[in-house]
């Protein structure tokens, strides 16, 4: 085990299953993706060579964020690691993590309109490439770029993040398996597309996330670690 995945396996203090399993749209051959936080130890930093701001493995399908890259990209409302604070499959948390889930309202804003719809937009001229080159998009790619699309949606409406598709199960998976013509998955897009951006004008949720009680758990979090060691000792 390299340094690096040894942090992942002492120092994880949230941990969570992603990917179709956490949609509700897993099927017999669905890979079981996990995603972490760990928290480096301050001293690490001390140093000339720092800690990795990620880590992928041990385990195969795993990927993890430090603490504190995983909170940048989510006050960037980074679409990915949004929702991994809300995956209804936990698998390990301690009190930093739920510390960190107890937060997880203030990494949401209005600003999550323009980055899940420019990110959404990316992934849509990719299979619209694969469409001219192939004759037909990556028909999993399509069904996840709906499911984040209606996630979008309904986040700006209700200002909840809610990451299982529910009764969109069956009509998703119909679009994995290639049953929806190319065309009628585009409109669907588009009308997803549009509907968000009409939530967004009118969202309860508010301008910006909410840096300062971020950072103040994090700068709350590495203090603690730093004293960690004298702690040890008494």
């Amino acid at each position: 085990m390299t340094p690096s995945e040894a942090l992942v396996r002492d120092h994880t203090v949230y941990s969570c299953v992603m990917g179709s399993r956490a949609f509700g749209l897993a099927t017999d051959d669905s890979d079981t993706d996990l995603r972490g936080v760990f928290l480096a130890p301050t001293s690490l930093y001390w140093g000339f060579e720092k800690p990795p701001a990620h880590v992928e493995g041990p385990a195969a399908e795993q990927f993890s964020w430090e603490l504190e890259r995983f909170c940048a990209l989510a006050l960037r409302t980074n679409p990915n690691v949004l929702e991994c604070l809300h995956s209804p499959l936990v698998e390990h948390i301690d009190d930093t993590g739920r510390e960190l889930l107890a937060l997880r309202d203030a990494f949401l804003s209005r600003q999550a309109h323009q980055t899940f719809v420019r990110y959404a937009d990316g992934q849509r001229k990719k299979l619209e490439a694969d469409v001219r080159q192939y004759g037909a998009p990556r028909w999993k790619h399509a069904m996840h770029l709906l499911r984040l699309l209606v996630s979008c949606r309904d986040l700006l409406r209700t200002g909840r993040l809610v990451i299982d598709v529910g009764t969109d199960r069956e009509p998703l998976l119909a679009v994995k398996r290639g049953e929806v013509p190319w065309p009628e998955v585009e409109r669907r897009m588009t009308r997803l597309t549009a509907e968000a951006d009409t939530a967004a004008l009118r969202s309860p949720l508010p301008p910006e996330p909410d840096h300062a009680r971020i950072e103040d758990f994090l700068i709350r979090t590495r203090r603690a670690s730093a004293l960690q060691p004298a702690m040890d000792g008494n």
